[in-house]
C-alpha cells in the first residue's frame, strides 16, 4: 500500500521522481533550489556565495551541458541548489534553454532564484516573467547593486517586489553582501511562510485568448490538477515540440507527483484531440 503524506505548510513541493530522472539525488536534502539568470549577471558568484566549497560539477543526463550543484544549510533545513545554464529565455530554442526550462517545469524546485543584473534590469526582466509563467515560487536576486549605484541607477526594491509579487533581494555577491537576506527569503518561500503572487501577463489578443481557453479546457479534462495550464497551452500553440511530446506521452501530468503529497498517481497517456 502506498503511503499518503498529508499536505502541510512547510512540506517540499519538488517532484522527486522527475529529479531522479534529471540526475538529482535528494536523499540528504529537504529542499531543492534552481538558480536561473541571464549570462553575465554574476549567477555563478551567487552560487559560490551560497554553497562555498560544498559543490560539484557534472553533465545533464544525455546532454553535453555542464551542471553545477551544491548544498547549504539554513534555519535547520538542508538545501540542494542547482545552477541552471545562463539563458535569456525559456522558449527552448537552444539546448541550454531546454535544460533550464525542463528543470523548472518537471523538477518543480521548491524555489527558483532568478539572478538579475541591477545595471540592466529591464532587459533581465524578460526571463523573470517567463519563469513566473511556470512557477509561483521564486525569489529575485538583484545582483551588482553596487555597480548600479555607481552608475547613478536607483532601484526602489520595495516597489519592485510589490510589482513582481515575489521577494526582491539586492546583493553584491562577490562581497557576500545581501546573501544572508537572500537565504532568509529562500527559506521562507520554500517552507511556505512567504506566499508569492507573481506578476503574469493578463492582456492578450482576443483570438489568442480564445485559443488558450479552448486548449486549457481540453488539457484540464486530461490533467485536472495541472498547475501550469495557461503556460502549457501557449507552448502548444507555439508548436513547442518538447511540450507536445510531453502532453502526448502523459509526462506533463507527472509534474503533479510532488514528493510531499504524492499518492502514486496513475500515469496518463493519450493525445489532446484538436
Amino acid at each position: 500500500m502506498n503511503k499518503v503524506v498529508p499536505d502541510c505548510e512547510n512540506c517540499p513541493v519538488h517532484n522527486v521522481n522527475n529529479l531522479i530522472k534529471l540526475g538529482i539525488d535528494m536523499s540528504s536534502y529537504d529542499y531543492v533550489i534552481a538558480l536561473a539568470g541571464n549570462p553575465n549577471t554574476g549567477k555563478s558568484t551567487v552560487f559560490n556565495a551560497l554553497t562555498g566549497l560544498h559543490q560539484h560539477t557534472g553533465n545533464w543526463p544525455g546532454k553535453t551541458v555542464t551542471r553545477a550543484e551544491g548544498g547549504f544549510e539554513f534555519n535547520s533545513h538542508k538545501y540542494k541548489i542547482v545552477d541552471l545554464p545562463g539563458t535569456y529565455s525559456l522558449l527552448s530554442i537552444s539546448t541550454d534553454e531546454e535544460v533550464a526550462r525542463n528543470f523548472i517545469l518537471f523538477g518543480q524546485p521548491d524555489v527558483t532564484v532568478i539572478v538579475v543584473d541591477a545595471t540592466r534590469l529591464e532587459r533581465n526582466l524578460n526571463l523573470v516573467l517567463q519563469v513566473f509563467e511556470i512557477t509561483d515560487r521564486a525569489v529575485v536576486c538583484l545582483n551588482l547593486i553596487d555597480e548600479a549605484e555607481r552608475n547613478g541607477i536607483e532601484i526602489d526594491v520595495r516597489t519592485l517586489s510589490k510589482e513582481l509579487g515575489v521577494p526582491v533581494v539586492p546583493t553584491v555577491a562577490r562581497e557576500k553582501k545581501g546573501i544572508t537576506e537572500l537565504l532568509k527569503y529562500i527559506d521562507e518561500v520554500a517552507t511556505g511562510k512567504y506566499v508569492c503572487k507573481p506578476r503574469r501577463i493578463k492582456k492578450r489578443d482576443k483570438k489568442l485568448r480564445q485559443a488558450i481557453e479552448v486548449l486549457k479546457y481540453k488539457l484540464n479534462k486530461v490533467f485536472p490538477d495541472l498547475p501550469n495550464l495557461e503556460w502549457v497551452a501557449l507552448r502548444l500553440l507555439e508548436g513547442d515540440q518538447e511540450i507536445i511530446k510531453a502532453v502526448k506521452s502523459g509526462e506533463i501530468g507527472k509534474i503533479l507527483q510532488s514528493s510531499a503529497t504524492s499518492i502514486n498517481r496513475e500515469s496518463y497517456s493519450g493525445e489532446i484531440k484538436q
